[in-house]
């Protein structure tokens, strides 16, 4: 099989393993976010420079990226959410802790302070950044969270 997989308009299309009404795993054709429109939502969210956003407070962060990322979650995560969660969303999460490095200077040096500042806010304020909700709604769905 030369061509397993073909993109349009911004989907992957390949086979990829999915589950039918009854439980059974089987392989279906289908749609995922494609690495090249993954890639551009990237360069875009390093093109925001949040890292240097300082001045700006988390609120203010997530009025300016929500609409942007909401758009994205609702176009390219209509099929295989969790495949764009892995790959851009988790690099916005990224640039929030650089953010906070940035920011607070007792958390200059170490993302992992950073991280738990922002799991910390997560926690209390789920519905902050748009793609948090999409952790919530996941952690709420299994019963774990």
């Amino acid at each position: 099989m030369k061509h397993e997989s073909f993109d349009f308009l911004g989907y992957t299309f390949r086979p990829r393993k999915a589950i039918n009404k009854t439980g059974q795993v089987f392989v279906s054709f289908s749609p995922a976010v494609s690495t090249h429109a993954a890639k551009a939502m990237r360069q875009e969210i390093r093109a925001w420079r949040l890292h240097h956003r300082t001045t700006q407070s988390v609120e203010d962060l997530a009025r300016a990226v929500n609409p942007i990322v909401r758009g994205w979650i609702n176009y390219y995560g209509r099929f295989h959410r969790s495949t764009l969660s892995k790959v851009v969303l988790s690099h916005l999460n990224e640039y929030l802790i650089r953010w906070a490095m940035w920011k607070y200077k007792r958390m200059r040096r170490s993302p992992r302070k950073a991280a738990t500042f922002l799991a910390r806010i997560t926690r209390s304020r789920p519905d902050l950044f748009a793609h948090w909700r999409l952790a919530s709604i996941k952690a709420g769905a299994t019963g774990a969270g």
